[in-house]
């Protein structure tokens, strides 16, 4: 009776991690995107709250002993740190310049640009049928871009510049934790006060500081609280995402992705009546088809690589 009890309360915690990384993951889109639209909050500022509240948090998970620090040589994150800031500004910027639709799916070719990053850089090699499953999902971005009603040119460079650099933060991530022999929230610890100067002093050449439209602007307390909130979510999607894959299994991380990524969709036609055409929805359902089969056809691999070690004298 006490494993079936321990069991339940198990179940129990894994789905509400994973609701509350739905929650967060889709209210940090939607948000973000309302305090570019009806705020005018500038970008890089609003990474750098972000960064901030990153790092003060993860600080309180530490000395709440969630995960134990480890010390890295500052020179080691450099260039991970520098990609961090990189990947969050163009990401944030595809938002505010583009539909919702268009942002979501330009972030679905970030697995095509890793493949061919570890294909070229990384002397990495992938199936037959994992290469075929980027023509779908390439072809879905495009029709979907080419027949957006509201196609943004600035807003596609800032998405194609996002892409790039968040496959190679995610290469660059996942070899600096095998190198470092480190995990996601003690890299994080280390990357996120770095990434945070960076952006510090950066800000200043690209943005007002002070006055009007500037970080320390006389904003309403309305939008003050939003981009605080935003900061707090934000750290709330790192914090789930590192539990899920700490606690679930890759299939279940993979098959939530996709769930949120179709109400992602949805919802942005909804609470900002963007406009969607049919050959966009074909675009759509085209890069979700090739989604689904990359997974499919990688954790079936990944199943397959396990069950030969496990048979293997």
């Amino acid at each position: 009776m006490a494993s079936l009890a321990d069991r339940m309360r198990g179940n129990g915690r894994i789905a509400a991690g994973l609701l509350l990384n739905l929650l967060v993951s889709i209210c940090i889109v939607f948000l973000n995107k309302w305090i570019y639209v009806h705020h005018g909050f500038p970008n890089m500022s609003l990474t750098l709250v972000h960064f901030v509240v990153t790092w003060l948090g993860l600080y309180i998970c530490q000395k709440l002993d969630i995960f134990a620090p480890k010390s890295l040589p500052p020179s080691k994150l450099l260039l991970l740190a520098l990609s961090f800031c990189g990947f969050v500004v163009f990401t944030n910027l595809s938002l505010q310049n583009n539909t919702i639709g268009t942002y979501q799916l330009a972030k679905a070719m970030t697995t095509p640009v890793i493949i061919v990053i570890q294909t070229l850089c990384y002397k990495k090699t992938f199936s037959t049928k994992i290469q075929l499953t980027l023509i779908p999902i390439t072809l879905g971005v495009i029709l979907n871009s080419y027949y957006d009603v509201k196609f943004n040119f600035l807003g596609m460079v800032f998405a194609a510049l996002g892409v790039l650099v968040t496959s190679l933060y995610q290469v660059w991530v996942g070899a600096k934790q095998h190198e470092l022999q480190v995990n996601s929230m003690q890299l994080l610890y280390y990357q996120a006060p770095m990434s945070s100067a960076m952006l510090l002093v950066a800000v200043p050449f690209f943005e007002p500081v002070f006055g009007e439209g500037g970080l320390f602007g006389p904003w309403s307390v309305s939008a003050l609280l939003m981009v605080l909130l935003s900061g707090v979510i934000a750290f709330m999607v790192n914090l789930s995402i590192y539990w899920i894959i700490g606690n679930t299994s890759p299939v279940t991380y993979n098959m939530f992705g996709h769930f949120k990524f179709c109400i992602t969709l949805f919802g942005g036609y909804v609470l900002f009546k963007d406009p969607l055409s049919i050959n966009q929805g074909l675009g759509m359902l085209c890069t979700l088809f090739g989604i689904l089969a990359y997974t499919h056809f990688k954790l079936s691999e990944q199943e397959g690589s396990k069950s030969k070690l496990v048979q293997r004298p």
